[in-house]
């Protein structure tokens, strides 16, 4: 079995100790040595370069019923990653080789082959294929284009517009012919960023004011897309600004995450009916057969500069937890990224 030389004998991985109630606590999590993995039949040791951190793990530390299954407690937690192949015992992935994989959370890991792809670290720096070229930016160009069913000439409103996905949210818009395309977001930096860099049309601080209210003002002539990462009050603003046939993709709800209790629903579901308007969830695993347009599509506009993105780097594995909490709090502007 081909490997790398000198590999240590211990890897750190973060452990779920018990199941957050509200805000995760640092005492809900440890951080372990455990010996570096041997990879079994068809199997690739990778040395993790870069980890992901994501809202949606904040549903995998809970034991309800969701769409994923929840992290198991005392076990290493999961997540996207990407990194070098240090050691092969499958056919067609090499020592050397970079692959993107979900064992995240950890310095070392043995991933099935199968569920490795490769990626080209000379196309586009390997933290990209963690965000932009990754599952975070299917994420944006499903939503937006299968889920919301955009078109040309359609205005649209991005909650969370700052984020990883948001922002690309309102660029691929923008690249692609909206009439008008509109952001919220939770600091007077990042709305500024969302005109200046992103190309963004309007775009609000929620923090300053009633949602309705600014949307209303920054789309006077209402919206034909909603995309929705935060719910709660936006999704109600949303639905009070949507045009008739208007449709809304539900991507995240940020804003009822760490909620003890039910988040009170939005009060204007009957102009639903009105506007005969849609709303949809959706989940970007349902989305995979579009990965290769996307990738297509996406990439010559990020190498040429035409889709900007921007990631917010925290180094080392001690700090993937507080990089994490950070996300829900809305620190990063762009992707959150831990570099290992």
């Amino acid at each position: 079995m081909p490997e790398s030389p000198e590999l240590p004998a211990v890897s750190r991985e973060w452990h779920l100790l018990s199941r957050p109630v509200g805000w995760p606590k640092p005492e809900d999590f440890a951080l372990v040595e455990t010996p570096v993995p041997t990879p079994g039949e068809g199997q690739v040791l990778v040395r993790n370069a870069y980890v992901s951190v994501d809202p949606y793990m904040r549903g995998r530390m809970s034991a309800a019923k969701s769409y994923a299954a929840p992290y198991e407690l005392g076990k290493a937690m999961q997540g996207g990653a990407v990194g070098e192949v240090v050691a092969s015992n499958a056919e067609g992935v090499s020592v050397g080789d970079h692959v993107l994989h979900f064992s995240g959370w950890r310095e070392y890991a043995a991933v099935d082959a199968r569920n490795a792809v490769k990626v080209d670290p000379g196309a586009a720096p390997l933290s990209a294929y963690l965000g932009v070229l990754g599952m975070t930016g299917l994420t944006a160009y499903a939503g937006l284009l299968r889920t919301a069913s955009f078109k040309e000439g359609d205005s649209v409103f991005v909650s969370g517009a700052a984020g990883a996905v948001g922002s690309q949210v309102g660029q691929i818009a923008r690249l692609k012919g909206a009439s008008r395309v509109i952001g919220s977001a939770g600091s007077d930096e990042k709305v500024r960023l969302l005109v200046e860099e992103y190309g963004f049309d309007a775009a609000f601080n929620y923090k300053n004011g009633p949602v309705h209210e600014q949307l209303r003002e920054a789309a006077p002539d209402g919206i034909d897309v909603y995309f929705d990462n935060v719910g709660g009050d936006h999704l109600e603003a949303a639905i009070g600004s949507l045009n008739q046939g208007g449709r809304i993709a539900v991507c995240g709800m940020i804003s009822v995450y760490n909620d003890t209790e039910p988040a009170p629903g939005p009060r204007n579901l009957a102009r639903l009916i009105q506007t005969r308007g849609r709303i949809e969830g959706f989940l970007v695993g349902d989305h995979y057969d579009l990965q290769p347009q996307f990738v297509q599509e996406v990439g010559p506009w990020v190498a040429s500069g035409a889709l900007k993105y921007r990631e917010t780097v925290v180094e080392g594995i001690e700090n993937n937890l507080e990089a994490f909490l950070g996300v829900l709090r809305g620190d990063n502007t762009g992707k959150m990224i831990v570099k290992l």
